[in-house]
């Protein structure tokens, strides 16, 4: 298969989602990620979608019209770094693209800050062999300290508790995205 590298993300986290799912989109953007989870947790299912930028609600929302899947999510315009206000269940999956929504103004992007203090929110609200997602776009100012910071805090979770991976292209010489993701592990009965 030949994957770009969300749909590479979206064939792992398929795995974590079943039918009724409680979702988390953290960065809307264009609303794929929303449109796939939105498909996943089914009709029973919801998906909670944030974005900043009203154009990126705007386009999610649309997306989510045209297939027939508007129901299942809610849509949030607020930033990531406050979705505990919204989201009081445990969340199957996270995900977050971190950097700026594709073909707007580049210079308004995601920070390390920011971004840190969502995940820290969210590490408690995934549920137990859940798997929380983040693709890094390093190609902007500060992605890179942005990604460095996300990985340094994963790297730092629990081993008994977490299973933590850091993918990326070995054989390209542009290393522009990666992929962070930690799967929460079940509670050992003792």
């Amino acid at each position: 298969m030949n994957f770009q590298i969300t749909e590479y993300c979206h064939h792992i986290l398929e795995e974590y989602i079943e039918e009724g799912d409680i979702c988390i989109d953290a960065t809307a953007g264009n609303g794929g990620d929303t449109e796939f989870l939105c498909q996943k947790v089914g009709e029973t299912g919801n998906v909670y979608a944030f974005d900043v930028q009203e154009m990126a609600i705007s386009h999610t929302r649309e997306r989510l019209e045209r297939a027939n899947l508007s129901t299942r999510a809610k849509l949030i315009h607020d930033g990531h770094e406050k979705m505990q206000t919204y989201v009081k269940e445990e969340a199957k999956v996270i995900i977050f693209n971190f950097g700026y929504l594709p073909g707007t103004d580049k210079r308004r992007t995601t920070t390390a800050a920011g971004s840190l203090a969502a995940v820290e929110a969210l590490l408690e609200r995934l549920a137990p062999q859940g798997c929380l997602s983040l693709h890094c776009y390093t190609g902007h100012e500060g992605g890179a300290a942005e990604e460095a910071a996300l990985a340094q805090r994963l790297a730092r979770l629990e081993p008994r508790r977490w299973r933590v991976l850091h993918c990326r292209d070995a054989n390209r010489e542009s290393r522009g995205e990666s992929i962070l993701l930690a799967e929460r592990l079940p509670v050992r009965q003792r």
